[in-house]
């Protein structure tokens, strides 16, 4: 018997969800498929694009929530990064300044990849990426 897998989805820690969710949905086209109630003030949700899905969680329940995130915490999500196939790299850049998402230009890497970072409101790193073309 093979093991069969069929889709991935990462979960993320996320300090303010409604500004979370903001992003992922109307910036990055992400549509909001399950939730825990409340609207984008949830506490948990998934979110789809395509064949692509990511959950988002509250690092904290709303009584136990800071008035500002944990510096060291955040800092911890910098060793994550989601990579996400984009055809049109440079379109996926201009998609993002227009929509005033501070992102790095498309560049061609020598391993074959042509990418551009940004970070989402928590700062994980999102690298949007597809084969150079040769």
């Amino acid at each position: 018997m093979s093991l069969i897998i069929k889709g991935m989805a990462p979960l993320l820690q996320v300090f303010d969800m409604p500004t979370s969710i903001r992003f992922y949905r109307d910036v990055l086209g992400f549509e909001v498929v399950s939730d825990a109630g409340g609207g984008d003030d949830t506490d948990w949700c998934l979110l789809r694009r395509d064949e692509v899905e990511v959950m988002l969680n509250t690092m904290y329940e709303k009584p136990d929530r800071p008035p500002a995130p944990d510096p060291t915490r955040a800092a911890a999500h910098g060793d994550t990064t989601l990579f996400i196939g984009s055809p049109d790299p440079e379109g996926a850049w201009r998609h993002l300044v227009d929509h005033g998402v501070l992102a790095e230009p498309p560049v061609a890497q020598g391993y074959g990849m042509t990418q551009v970072y940004l970070k989402d409101p928590d700062g994980y790193a999102i690298c949007f990426q597809w084969p150079t073309d040769s």
